[in-house]
């Protein structure tokens, strides 16, 4: 017998007793938690997204940056929203090149218009007190629409609802 011949023999001894050994084992049946991961979105949804950023940052660039040179003399909480939509239409251009990561200003946009139109918008209506400035922002606000059709919301419950959120350090 070769020494070649005894290693090998040596070798295959240990993968038998490793092989034994392991099987030897109880059966242990362990339930790991998988996190849920949203899958990829397919071009088309991306592409679907980012009309709903043009819509968003179009139009409150064209209402809001106007207003900006004279902020000053806007009264306090006129000219806090300006500033807070002008934000917004900013990071809804950049949604135009990273529509995926900007799915939390669809978000944010959703919820504050829906709020808006439950909590200050019906209520007025039901009671028929619409003046002509609510009804201008009720029009403005209900292209909300756009942004909920546009909205992968099968990707918002498996990104930001299933999964596991980050550690607390």
């Amino acid at each position: 017998m070769t020494a070649l011949t005894r290693d090998r023999e040596r070798s295959e001894e240990v993968d038998t007793r490793t092989i034994e050994l392991t099987s030897a084992a109880p059966a242990v049946t362990t339930t790991r938690y998988r996190p849920a991961r949203p899958r990829s979105l397919p071009t088309y949804r991306v592409n679907i997204m980012r009309i709903g950023y043009v819509v968003m940052a179009v139009g409150l660039a064209l209402t809001r940056w106007p207003l900006i040179p004279d902020a000053s003399s806007l009264p306090v909480f006129e000219g806090v929203v300006t500033a807070l939509l002008t934000a917004m239409s900013l990071l809804a251009f950049l949604g135009l090149r990273y529509p995926i990561q900007m799915v939390p200003l669809l978000i944010l946009e959703s919820a504050w218009k829906l709020i808006w139109l439950g909590a200050v918008a019906l209520p007025n209506l039901i009671a028929g007190d619409l003046d002509a400035d609510m009804s201008r922002i009720l029009t403005n606000v209900s292209l909300v629409v756009v942004i909920l059709a546009v909205t992968p919301w099968d990707y918002v419950w498996q990104r930001y609802v299933r999964a596991p959120g980050e550690p607390w350090r």
